[in-house]
């Protein structure tokens, strides 16, 4: 009878010795050798997505962002190569930065991007960046999908953020009903206010711009997806985006912005997904809002204590 019950109490011995084993932080040596592994990763799939991407090199989008025609920005169209089809107040900015010189430019954008990556995925960046191939094609590409998560996560803190997303790719903007359905209706009108001011300035600079964007907008909401791009029409993803967000809305689940964002970008390509990357830092806040919440305030006295 006791051997019977020995077997199971060794058993449960083991089990608990795996958990703790499990969870015991690596070791200097262990970690070095991780981060090794996850460089030399990133490098051959860098290399990989150089390949496919035909020798181009780097920078693709990045290119149709200094290149931009300061005065009729809207001369191409998706998917063809230095299209630009973001907002007037982004096609002036960029108009200004687009002086530089070439290599000048690429270098400080990536290295923008490159800092606002590390930032969201903080100890995390090396690894991610060879166990998930969208983030390093991003940096190689040089699109705006990384602001635009960072966007949406400081929106919570700064909802004026979210400009950005509402004056490039426009529809992400789905993101506000999280303030809506939750009546925070401070936020909601921090974010609309500084979008209206912006889009008054660039408007007063460059009337023109604005008709051509919006009949750019139009004509290309009527034509089929772009080549290479995910084939999920917008019109379908779009109200499963409200969908999510009003769900984590009202149960208290802001990663739910972060992926309804993605969900609604106009054209989703494939690396387009690091919008996820945003859930990070929202879940980071969002652990230490509740720490901070739950944690006992030294200056109560506890209840088993208080004078009576």
């Amino acid at each position: 009878m006791t051997e019977h019950l020995a077997a199971p109490a060794r058993g449960l011995q083991v089990t608990r010795l795996r958990w703790r084993w499990s969870r015991r932080p690596l070791s200097p040596e262990h970690r070095r050798l991780l981060w090794f592994a996850a460089s030399v990763e990133s490098l051959l799939v860098a290399a990989v997505i150089l390949w496919f991407q035909g020798g181009r090199g780097w920078g693709l989008d990045a290119w149709a962002y200094w290149s931009v025609d300061p005065v009729h920005p809207y001369s191409q169209t998706v998917g063809s190569y230095g299209a630009f089809l973001y907002g007037p107040p982004v096609a002036q900015v960029f108009a200004v930065l687009g002086q530089l010189p070439w290599p000048v430019f690429l270098v400080g954008w990536t290295s923008l991007l490159i800092g606002v990556y590390a930032w969201m995925t903080g100890r995390y960046a090396l690894v991610l960046l060879g166990l998930f191939p969208p983030a390093i094609l991003e940096l190689i590409n040089g699109n705006i999908h990384l602001l635009l998560a960072a966007a949406v996560a400081l929106g919570f803190r700064y909802p004026w953020t979210w400009t950005l997303v509402l004056l490039t790719k426009v529809t992400p903007g789905v993101g506000l009903l999280w303030f809506a359905v939750r009546r925070e209706w401070r936020s909601l009108l921090v974010a609309l206010g500084a979008t209206a001011l912006v889009a008054g300035v660039s408007f007063l600079l460059a009337p023109w711009m604005w008709r051509e964007w919006i009949d750019l907008l139009i004509a290309e909401s009527g034509k089929p997806l772009a080549p290479k791009a995910i084939p999920i029409p917008l019109m379908l993803r779009l109200p499963v985006a409200a969908l999510v967000v009003v769900w984590g809305a009202r149960t208290d689940r802001p990663w739910t912005v972060a992926v309804a964002a993605w969900l609604a970008i106009p054209a989703m390509w494939w690396y387009s997904s690091v919008m996820l990357l945003a859930v990070i830092p929202i879940r980071r806040w969002q652990r230490a809002q509740q720490g901070t919440s739950t944690a006992p305030d030294p200056t109560v006295p506890h209840p088993a204590v208080v004078p009576g």
